[in-house]
């Protein structure tokens, strides 16, 4: 990877690292019976019994974000120079604390996955796309939620619009070439499954 595009990316990683972490009051909301079953906050629990055709009962626990199952697009965009856009944003429960990943983000009511895709790109890096190609859909966590991730390729990408971020939303979003989003990767600047799939995926497109 070219030398100044490594220190751009290392000084987005730098500026949106933790450097304090202050522990908040745990709240619940309780059921009739004493028993907590939502914690306020996005991410809330739900706790079902599940008896099986084989007679056998399961307790299980199904994770809900924002009160919803979570489906989300992840978009790679391609600019119409050919180079790519990946965002860097604070994730905080990470041992990195900060990730490089791909456009993505949750799919609204009434809300198609191609249109939740094209929205997501607009408001975190402010570019827009007339050309979206269908990769691969897949579980984000089958064991706890049932939320279904869509991903694609946005071909012809171009700088419009500014971001359009939420108030505790922090996003960079840094262009390169695909070969060295690639190679990001590879030395593990990528880790998260949804953006390493998405561009392994693009790359047996792009190599069409």
């Amino acid at each position: 990877m070219r030398k100044e595009k490594l220190e751009e990316l290392r000084d987005y990683i730098k500026e949106l690292s933790t450097v304090e972490v202050m522990r908040n009051k745990d709240e619940f909301i309780y059921d009739d019976k004493g028993m907590p079953i939502k914690r306020k906050g996005f991410v809330s629990v739900e706790s079902y019994t599940y008896k099986l055709a084989n007679g056998k009962v399961l307790v299980r626990e199904k994770t809900l974000k924002g009160g919803k199952n979570g489906n989300a697009a992840i978009v790679l965009p391609i600019t119409k120079d050919n180079n790519t856009i990946l965002i860097v944003q604070p994730r905080t429960v990470t041992k990195e604390g900060v990730c490089v990943e791909v456009p993505a983000g949750y799919i609204e009511l009434n809300e198609t996955p191609e249109e939740a895709a094209i929205r997501e790109l607009r408001e975190e890096t402010g570019y827009t796309t007339n050309e979206l190609i269908k990769l691969d859909e897949f579980y984000q966590d089958q064991g706890v939620n049932p939320g279904y991730n869509h991903s694609f390729v946005a071909l012809d990408c171009e700088k419009k619009y500014s971001q359009k971020l939420d108030e505790d939303e922090f996003i960079r979003y840094f262009e390169c070439s695909f070969d060295e989003a690639y190679e990001l990767l590879e030395k593990r600047y990528i880790t998260d499954i949804q953006s390493r799939y998405t561009i392994k995926e693009a790359k047996k497109l792009i190599k069409k």
